[in-house]
């Protein structure tokens, strides 16, 4: 990990043009899926973990999208 990208990783970034839309989209795949999970598996621990790596799949997801490098912000 260089400078670079500690900065980038580690500051907020606010929402651009059409991110808004792209969080939404994963989210919204993110939930269809939870629900099959849902009515689909038993209660259990697999059942749990399922869950907590769905939800961290959306976290990584989003931060690709938030941490993005354009041309105008590597400039």
């Amino acid at each position: 990990m260089d400078q670079a990208t500690i900065e980038n990783n580690f500051v907020y970034h606010a929402p651009k043009d059409n991110q808004p839309a792209k969080y939404n989209a994963i989210r919204n795949s993110a939930k269809v899926l939870a629900e099959v999970i849902l009515d689909l598996c038993p209660e259990s621990r697999e059942k749990s973990i399922a869950f907590t790596h769905l939800e961290t799949a959306v976290m990584w997801a989003n931060a690709a999208i938030a941490r993005e490098k354009t041309a105008t912000s590597e400039s």
